[in-house]
């Protein structure tokens, strides 16, 4: 048998010859044997011919665009990986692809290496969900070990969310990481720990998503926003819910952060208006680590503020803006130093 009849297949399907015969290239470079289709009707076609390992296709498409096709992939071939390909306006659209159950996607214009880590994170994820359909009920340790690498290719894919939201607003670079390790130190300094650290850490590399839909010239505006730019910007908490519900399912302390993180205690917040403990405390707790990186970093309209200026700020709206009880843990954690970790720790994990 010769190396090309072992080589895994591979089903590329997009309506531009010209990106198909590109897509092919690379991965025929990387081992496979590729079979193009010019849209969903002909890929499901050439499923039924050959044994399928990978299936990289596009959004958007005519006959049967990428995410009818992954719907019809999923009933019909579900041990297929699937990774789509879509431009960055259509990220919302790729999101409702992984809870479908696309592997991954990639964003147009693609680097080819991204391409390929892409493919290696879903092939990954494909092998690892059929060893564990076969081993998941007599080797519960390796489950386990399997159930733990999914989370984090799960959490791979949510990063690369935050990637795309930072090609539309680079000010928000490594905001979402310090917010996640500020909320982490005040949750510490409040007792909590467990699951719930987990979920207030992914909340916190997350509350911001809902940013993708906010128009890039409000987002980068140097000076003061109008009444409606404000408005259109305060729609990106339940953007971000909305998009983020399918996902966040299992986690709902994350997803509480994305809706609630801008409500304040005196109910005078966004978008449910609630007050007080009503407001859940793991979303009270990233309200006060948003405020303090925003204060804390060089904004288009403003210059950052020095810690002290910001945590007297803070104090300042105590009982107000912020519930009092996270206010004083926050205060714990700045004596204990664990706040003035966060740089240190965004630099090793970049």
């Amino acid at each position: 048998m010769s190396a090309l009849e072992t080589s895994p297949y591979c089903l590329i399907v997009d309506d531009e010859p010209r990106l198909r015969q590109v897509m092919a290239h690379l991965m025929r470079g990387d081992g496979f044997q590729c079979v193009e289709a010019a849209n969903g009707i002909e890929a499901l076609e050439q499923l039924e011919k050959y044994p399928f390992v990978l299936a990289l296709s596009d959004l958007r498409m005519p006959k049967m665009d990428g995410l009818e096709l992954l719907r019809e992939i999923r009933a019909r071939h579900p041990d297929v990986a699937v990774v789509m390909i879509t431009a960055v306006a259509d990220v919302e659209t790729a999101v409702s692809c992984l809870a479908v159950g696309a592997s991954d996607y990639v964003i147009k214009p693609y680097q080819l290496e991204d391409v390929r880590a892409r493919v290696a994170q879903a092939l990954d994820k494909r092998r690892l969900i059929l060893e564990n359909r076969v081993y998941r009920e007599s080797l519960e340790e390796r489950v386990a070990e399997q159930a733990r690498r999914l989370e984090e290719l799960f959490m791979a894919s949510v990063q690369s969310l935050a990637e795309a939201l930072e090609l539309k607003d680079p000010y928000t670079r490594g905001h979402s990481v310090r917010v996640s390790y500020y909320s982490t130190a005040i949750a510490r300094a409040l007792g909590l720990d467990g699951e719930m650290l987990r979920q207030i850490e992914l909340g916190g590399h997350v509350h911001d998503i809902g940013k993708i839909g906010v128009r890039e010239d409000v987002l980068n505006k140097p000076g003061k926003l109008t009444n409606e730019e404000y408005q259109h910007i305060m729609t990106h908490p339940m953007v971000g819910w909305k998009i983020l519900a399918p996902l966040l399912a299992d986690t709902p302390e994350a997803l509480n952060i994305v809706r609630s993180h801008h409500e304040r205690f005196d109910g005078r917040g966004i978008p449910d208006g609630l007050a007080g403990t009503a407001i859940p405390l793991e979303a009270r707790i990233a309200a006060v680590a948003d405020s303090f990186d925003a204060m804390t970093s060089d904004r288009p309209y403003r210059l950052r503020l020095s810690m002290e200026e910001a945590i007297a700020e803070i104090v300042r709206c105590s009982g107000a803006q912020y519930d009092p009880s996270v206010v004083e843990a926050m205060l714990r954690a700045v004596e204990a130093g664990t706040m003035k970790l966060v740089e240190r720790k965004v630099m090793e994990a970049a």
